[in-house]
């Protein structure tokens, strides 16, 4: 984790968490929790890749204006370029790991699309 020390291991977030697991070059692996009713900015991103792994909860997955649901123990792939969202729509955090994977990672490579907290 030579790379760690421009990222906080632990950020809070007006929906959740996120923990920093590892930080590489050509990935990053980040733990998330979703607070109950609440949700990700819908987004997209030019530079990475990434795949959800459900823990716990279940997750309201938006794929380019496509809704589902991934229980437990289900993973999804976001590819660069598509919008996506993550929302908990049940009374326990939804925790997920993320892997992204790509040539940048950066919080600017974010497009935010719509945003409950005002950050579009």
């Amino acid at each position: 984790m030579a790379e760690m020390e421009n990222s906080p291991l632990f950020e809070a977030r007006p929906w959740g968490s996120f923990t920093i697991l590892e930080e590489h070059d050509d990935h990053k692996v980040k733990r998330i929790e979703v607070l109950p009713g609440k949700r990700l900015s819908y987004q997209r991103h030019q530079h990475r890749s990434e795949h959800w792994y459900v823990i716990a909860g279940t997750a309201k997955v938006t794929l380019n204006g496509e809704e589902s649901l991934v229980n437990a123990n289900t993973a999804v792939d976001i590819p660069a370029g598509t919008a996506h969202r993550v929302e908990n729509p049940g009374s326990d955090d939804l925790v997920f790991i993320e892997v992204q994977t790509g040539t940048y990672f950066g919080e600017d490579d974010i497009e935010r699309l719509e945003d409950d907290f005002g950050r579009t």
